[in-house]
């Protein structure tokens, strides 16, 4: 969300600008506390907007559509308004005379973050990172962490909660990545439609962000991002699509990057005709802060709130916006539908109905919530030998790197949530923004010395890898616990940092029994990956992933993620294997094109016949599943699939039956297969179960000229532990179909 600026250039004028757009005081007509039928919470949302909005002045409904940030800023000389949250990110006056709640907006995805020049820290609960949510391939951990963050926010006295990332990972270097839902859009689309619905359930809103193409911290304010938008239609803004549709989110944020040689927040293609009348999006798009770059071109692509002041480079909605409807350049009428919009998502979402109010956390309870949603996020990549769980009859494990002693890795930005306790390791350097660098208080250490009272558990902090192989040289087991820290604003090498491959290669040498365990914003080199007995990824596990990463390791929590990204090799496997924007100059304008278009992740691994090193939807657990009796049907024009699935081992577990796809070639789809649907099943030992799944039509068709077109023929479907792990396979027959742009479920 929100980034920094280094020049206090022009400060004073621009908070000239802001006063001058404030409003003068309206005349009380018409608002007579007794007399708001818009408060009458039985009428429909769209029933209550048409009573308030014409007792509103033109001067309040400026009011609506212009936000600040909710923190001192000294490099722009900003002082937060009177009435914010202090600390947070925003706030948008509210108006008593009409009964209109101020909203109170707070980052972000994983929790409720405190911004890093807050005079004090707001300790609050972390779920894992997005896409460790998103790897658990759980829409019920989705809801269940969403739900509980957006209680924080509420009791915290937050109305409005940035949350809800799904950009597509298209480059795995970007810093960002972590904050999103994988490279599909049917995974991350259903995953994080089931955090903002969860989130959304506290009578608060929740965004859906960042719209769209913002797949590239370098250059975000100005590179632009290329690519086809038939493309575009059916991968990153098939996402987004999908989670408006699961989620129905009060409001949109559209991002800093221009799309196809127009900034996100003037686009009409993105703000309009797709978002409102393809999506069918009921919400309002507010822009990210400092994302907006005009008045006029801005308010009639789309854009119905300037959020952030002061980070824009003027006060668009301010001042400027009023003189712009007064000439005539915005016309009255679209004010109103920015306000309507605006009003009505508080309508819709309980803000007039329920007010927030700070109030009580269960921090414990809340902490159980993130574990749970660790526990199903992490992915065992590797179990070489059975070298997981941990025997109870192992009498020495050696720990290794990664500050495991004494806590667990977060990333950085806007999003970062202050922990209970602090940091565990303060004074990493940046401690500034995008920092500073966050260990979470949770210890792997301390956690698995309680589960394993009988082993001898040490920890050697990995500085000096001959010293780490000595101490692992004839232990049970060696746990290298290696991080990457990635966050907002910069992007990240496709490899670990601090000499920690020569570490893994130094331990795995000296022991045969090592383990690997990733604390990292997504996916990496791993060079040493055939050297070692096990990888477990655990991404940015959260307030309690020092817990559930012993959980898993011992075998009180049995593995069920799943990759929502594919692990290149190397980067000359990727579609852009120098990453754009390396080796120009800061502020220099430059493209991303996006050639492979909708071929993300998996697919274009699948089209270029590449071989990953862990491929989209692989991971693997302590128990093992059988899958049988695969077959398909078409009825009336859909697709539905039936399978039965068998816990064939000895432990109780949770297996993902993933179903893909294959066109026939006349089809001219970007990629050989496509995940067309998926499902999580708990099954003890020997259980077995029937599951039925229906396929989303738009994912066996393409787009073109504004449709979406089914080609007739016959469609192979597929059972798969993973992209490249296939099992049984049927064709069913598809009939042609031509479904119209807006078509939705």
């Amino acid at each position: 969300m929100m980034k920094t600026f280094a020049a206090a250039a022009a400060a004073a004028s621009l908070l000239a600008l802001a006063a001058s757009a404030a409003p003068s005081a309206p005349a009380p007509h018409a608002a007579a506390k007794g007399a708001r039928p818009w408060m009458n919470a039985a009428l429909t949302p769209d029933r209550r907007v048409a009573l308030l909005l014409p007792q509103m002045t033109q001067d309040e409904k400026l009011k609506l559509v212009f936000g600040y940030f909710s923190t001192d800023f000294p490099p722009k000389n900003f002082t937060m308004p009177e009435g914010g949250r202090e600390g947070s990110a925003g706030f948008v006056p509210g108006i008593p005379r009409l009964g209109i709640p101020p909203q109170w907006q707070t980052d972000a995805g994983v929790g409720v973050a405190t911004q890093g020049g807050a005079k004090h820290k707001r300790e609050r609960t972390a779920l894992p990172s997005g896409l460790a949510t998103t790897a658990s391939w759980n829409p019920a951990i989705g809801y269940a962490g969403g739900r509980m963050i957006g209680s924080e926010a509420r009791a915290s006295g937050f109305n409005v909660m940035l949350a809800g990332g799904v950009d597509l990972v298209r480059d795995p270097r970007n810093g960002r990545n972590f904050e999103y839902g994988g490279e599909d859009p049917l995974l991350a689309g259903t995953m994080v439609g089931a955090q903002i619905a969860g989130i959304q359930s506290n009578s608060i809103i929740s965004t859906v962000k960042h719209y769209a193409l913002n797949d590239l911290e370098t250059g975000r304010d100005y590179h632009d991002a290329r690519i086809a938008p038939d493309a575009a239609r059916m991968s990153d803004l098939l996402a987004f699509q999908i989670a408006v549709e699961r989620s129905d989110p009060g409001s949109v944020m559209c991002a800093y990057n221009q799309v196809n040689g127009v900034h996100a927040c003037e686009s009409r293609w993105l703000l309009t005709d797709m978002l409102h009348r393809d999506f069918g999006a009921k919400g309002y798009v507010m822009s990210d802060w400092g994302a907006t770059h005009s008045t006029e071109a801005a308010a009639n692509a789309g854009l119905d709130q300037d959020s952030g002041y002061p980070f824009d480079k003027a006060p668009f909605f301010g001042a400027p916006l009023k003189a712009a409807i007064a000439a005539g350049r915005v016309p009255p009428a679209r004010l109103d539908e920015m306000a309507g919009r605006i009003l009505r998502a508080m309508f819709a979402h309980g803000l007039f109905d329920r007010p927030v109010a700070p109030g009580p956390i269960d921090l414990a309870a809340d902490a159980a919530v993130s574990r749970a949603d660790a526990e199903q996020g992490a992915v065992l990549l590797k179990n070489e030998r059975a070298v997981l769980p941990l025997s109870p009859r192992a009498k020495r494990i050696v720990v290794i790197g990664g500050h495991a002693d004494v806590g667990v890795l977060a990333g950085g930005g806007s999003s970062l949530v202050y922990p209970v306790g602090g940091n565990a390791v303060p004074g990493l350097a940046p401690t500034g923004w995008p920092g500073p660098i966050m260990y979470y208080p949770n210890s792997p250490l301390r956690a698995l010395k309680a589960l394993l009272p009988n082993a001898e558990i040490s920890y050697v902090d990995g500085t000096d890898p001959a010293a780490a192989a000595a101490a692992a040289r004839g232990a049970d087991a060696a746990l290298v616990f290696v991080t990457q820290w990635a966050g907002e604003a910069f992007d990240v090498p496709y490899h670990l940092p601090d000499n920690q491959d020569a570490l893994v290669e130094a331990v795995a040498a000296a022991n045969p029994r090592t383990v690997a365990i990733l604390e990292t914003g997504g996916p990496v080199a791993m060079q040493w990956s055939g050297r070692v007995a096990g990888i477990l990824a655990a991404w940015y596990p959260g307030t309690a992933g020092g817990e559930a990463i012993a959980d898993l390791l011992t075998g009180r929590a049995n593995p069920s993620g799943r990759l929502p990204v594919t692990f290149a090799r190397d980067e000359s496997q990727l579609p852009r294997p120098v990453r754009p924007g390396t080796g120009i100059k800061e502020g220099e304008p430059f493209a991303i094109d996006y050639s492979e278009g909708a071929a993300v992740g998996y697919k274009w691994f699948d089209a270029k016949g590449l071989e990953p090193l862990y491929p989209f939807g692989h991971g693997l657990s302590y128990t093992s599943f059988a899958h049988s009796n695969l077959a398909a049907a078409t009825r009336a024009g859909r697709v539905t699939v039936t399978f039965r699935v068998r816990n064939s081992g000895a432990r109780r577990g949770q297996d993902v039956p993933q179903v893909y796809a294959a066109a026939p070639a006349a089809a001219g789809w970007e990629a050989p297969k496509r995940l067309a649907a998926f499902t999580k099943l708990d099954l003890a030992p020997g259980a077995s179960t029937n599951a039925a799944l229906t396929i989303d039509p738009r994912l066996l068709a393409t787009f073109a000229n504004g449709q979406w077109h089914i080609a007739g023929g016959a469609y192979r479907i597929t059972l798969a532990k993973s992209a490249r792990d296939p099992g049984e396979t049927v064709t069913v027959r598809v009939p042609a179909q031509t479904l119209p742009g807006n078509w939705r479920p």
